[in-house]
């Protein structure tokens, strides 16, 4: 570590576990830092294991704690949970940002608080921490850092892919596929995307994030509660669009008036 970094004791009292140092100052390591002090290692290698790891631990506690849910519900579940967002929002949990070692350049446009680094650096400590302590422990840490979102887990499933269930619903309204027109503005290293669903031509609702494929899903999101409202939709949407159900109760209220 450098002299401008806060002490790493600190971070691992956060994360739940000893890390061995080498591997600790290898998970904390991007490229950029890397590249600007002649090609050091870069924590790519250890990201890419501890993705495997994340996702089996997961995996598996998903398979066992919801039993009734089959493979679809199954797949959304973990991807709401391993998400960039949700790993980002676990860095940001343990303050992780001051401790990853960064190039200047990267540092001075904002990198401690991207989504991408600080997601990517948690999967880094992970395989870090698999290499340490093998499974089990690692498994513990995990479930410990995810507790919020694995609580949550059913609803962040539900509503992880809001475009395909913006899609069934105006498939069951009968109405056109959205498709979606993106805009963007700012700086290359804080842009921010701008992204409108269109049904029938016409605009429904618009959503703004950090990317282009956040800024649809949140457009998509946007979108589904409005088409709800405008056709005073409660059947409930679930992981799945019931679009049997959506149009029965759509047609028993137009015949009604």
């Amino acid at each position: 570590m450098n002299s401008q970094t806060p002490d790493v004791r600190r971070l691992t009292e956060a994360w739940g576990i000893s890390i061995d140092p080498d591997l600790l100052v290898l998970a904390l390591t991007h490229r950029s830092f890397a590249n600007e002090e002649g090609g050091l290692p870069t924590n790519e290698r250890l990201e890419f294991l501890g993705d495997s790891v994340l996702s089996i631990v997961v995996t598996e506690k998903l398979y066992r704690d919801y039993p009734g849910h089959p493979e679809g519900h199954l797949a959304k579940m973990r991807a709401a949970t391993v998400s960039q967002p949700a790993l980002a929002a676990v860095a940001r949990k343990i303050d992780l940002g001051p401790y990853i070692l960064l190039g200047k350049g990267e540092d001075s446009s904002g990198g401690r608080n991207k989504d991408s680094i600080l997601s990517d650096t948690v999967e880094a400590l992970i395989g870090a921490t698999y290499l340490t302590h093998k499974l089990e422990k690692t498994r513990k840490v995990v479930e410990d850092l995810l507790a919020d979102l694995l609580d949550q887990v059913v609803q962040r499933g539900i509503g992880m892919d809001w475009k395909t269930t913006l899609q069934e619903l105006a498939a069951a309204l009968e109405l056109s596929s959205p498709v979606y027109e993106s805009t963007s503005t700012g700086p290359d290293h804080a842009r921010v995307f701008t992204a409108q669903a269109l049904v029938d031509g016409q605009v429904v609702a618009s959503g703004t994030a950090s990317s282009k494929k956040l800024a649809q899903h949140e457009a998509a999101r946007a979108a589904v509660e409005e088409l709800q409202k405008r056709y005073d939709i409660h059947t409930p949407l679930g992981f799945d669009v019931d679009v049997e159900a959506v149009r029965k109760e759509v047609n028993a209220r137009t015949a009604r008036g």
